[in-house]
């Protein structure tokens, strides 16, 4: 069923868990998405990205993933990943999607809260919600590479937040607690504080989670304890799909033909096992 951001948010609220954030940049990652949520019976929301345009225009993906929400048999909500700018935001909304985030976190303070500002006047217009993030976790939002020692890394202060959120009138917020978008050469060093205050400040506003591909198991329990209640992760369902193709590939006789249905398939159910191991995490490993 297709549902907005802030109702995901709310069921994760009252479990005390984290929503699980996955972009769908093509049929096989949106059906493995809605595959493992409906088996394991967890909310979740499927994202798309405007750094994944090449690889597929919103205008065509778009409506296929609103029309899979309507079909779920759980909450899915459909959510603009990293929009930047305003006329993206709209498309996205006329397209039926339910939830948007606006990302102005490179931008100055100001101008990151005036355009939040009209994201959530034009949001309130659809009925959908609004995700927008303060302080940044560097440069590479596409899972491309690797951004540690990246010095466009600005850790959220909750001073700011709570100003930001009062004034916006925001849904969620994306803090920058000491992670990074890709893949990490080195484990992170995550300042959990930042949004244990953040959350004290701001009337507890659900705090999202980006750049979480290397963080480890207990890391991630200890983010949602702390309040993340959004986790935005993508780079290691792509590379599992890949991987899995890889291994395909390799296992093929000489004269057997490749192919490619095949090889997105073996992609498809590889990426829908490791979103339901990560589904089951965020869920703090408590699936009752």
């Amino acid at each position: 069923m297709l549902v907005t951001l802030r109702e995901v948010l709310k069921i994760a609220e009252e479990k005390n868990i984290a929503a699980g954030a996955f972009n769908a940049a093509n049929l096989e990652s949106l059906q493995a998405v809605i595959g493992a949520a409906e088996e394991l019976n967890l909310p979740v929301i499927l994202q798309f990205a405007q750094c994944h345009e090449p690889w597929i225009p919103l205008k065509l993906i778009g409506p296929v993933m609103v029309r899979a929400a309507k079909e779920a048999s759980v909450p899915v909500c459909v959510h603009l990943d990293h929009g930047e700018t305003l006329d993206y935001l709209e498309e996205a909304l006329e397209l039926g999607f339910t939830g948007i985030m606006y990302d102005g976190s490179v931008l100055p303070y100001e101008e990151n809260l005036e355009n939040t500002k009209k994201a959530v006047a034009m949001a309130k217009k659809f009925g959908a919600s609004v995700e927008a993030e303060l302080g940044s976790m560097g440069k590479r939002e596409s899972g491309a590479g690797d951004a540690d020692g990246d010095d466009t890394k600005i850790y959220t202060d909750p001073q700011q937040a709570k100003a930001f959120v009062e004034a916006s009138g925001i849904d969620a917020l994306a803090c920058s607690f000491g992670t990074t978008h890709g893949i990490y050469l080195s484990a992170p060093k995550l300042d959990f504080n930042v949004v244990r205050q953040v959350r004290a400040v701001t009337n507890a506003i659900p705090v999202v989670m980006h750049g979480g591909s290397g963080v480890s198991r207990e890391d991630y329990h200890e983010a949602i304890r702390a309040g993340v209640r959004k986790i935005n992760y993508f780079t290691y369902m792509d590379k599992a799909g890949g991987s899995a193709a890889e291994t395909y590939l390799k296992g093929l006789k000489a004269e057997e033909p490749v192919f490619f249905s095949s090889i997105s398939m073996a992609a498809r159910d590889a990426m829908k096992e490791n979103v339901k191991a990560a589904m089951r995490m965020f869920a703090l490993d408590n699936m009752t």
